[in-house]
């Protein structure tokens, strides 16, 4: 270990540049899913108008908490988080679907996709670094956890909104 190196950087056991990458990856979809789910909340119109904004801006807060501790990881290991937002849409996996659409069933149904996707990348990354690298394995689980909870939540909103057009 030389004295630009970190103890935290050795003890990982995997390419850390590649980590690094995908990490980074991670990053750009958390800020696009930030906004998705931001100005979502700000354009939605129709049926349970006001709890589902309350939804969208809770997990919009979750996000932004979830592009924070990828930051902090990318920075503990050497590296630097995007700095240029227009980088985010090259980078991302998940992308992000503009809410050309303001009803709130299109809205919800976006970001269940997002989450979907979000899911999928998480557990790659899980898969990634589980047996080496824990720290960034702890991480990304809660972040997992996370994501999951959104898709659950997501599509209690749509159940809701069936039974409402059978009433």
């Amino acid at each position: 270990m030389n004295d630009t190196e970190s103890k935290g950087r050795e003890i990982v056991r995997t390419d850390v540049n590649k980590l690094l990458e995908l990490l980074n990856k991670a990053f750009a979809d958390e800020w696009l899913a930030y906004y998705q789910y931001w100005v979502g909340a700000k354009v939605i119109k129709g049926p349970m108008r006001r709890a589902v904004v309350s939804e969208l801006e809770e997990h919009a807060g979750d996000e932004h908490k979830h592009a924070g501790m990828l930051a902090e990881r990318i920075m503990q290991l050497g590296g630097t988080p995007i700095l240029k937002p227009e980088e985010w849409y090259k980078l991302a996996n998940c992308g992000y679907d503009a809410p050309k659409d303001p009803s709130v069933r299109a809205v919800v149904e976006q970001n269940v996709k997002g989450e979907r996707c979000a899911i999928d990348v998480y557990q790659r990354l899980l898969d990634t670094t589980r047996d080496k690298d824990e720290v960034t394995s702890k991480i990304v689980l809660e972040i997992l956890d996370d994501e999951v909870e959104h898709e659950a939540d997501l599509q209690t909103i749509l159940e809701d909104i069936d039974i409402l057009k059978k009433m």
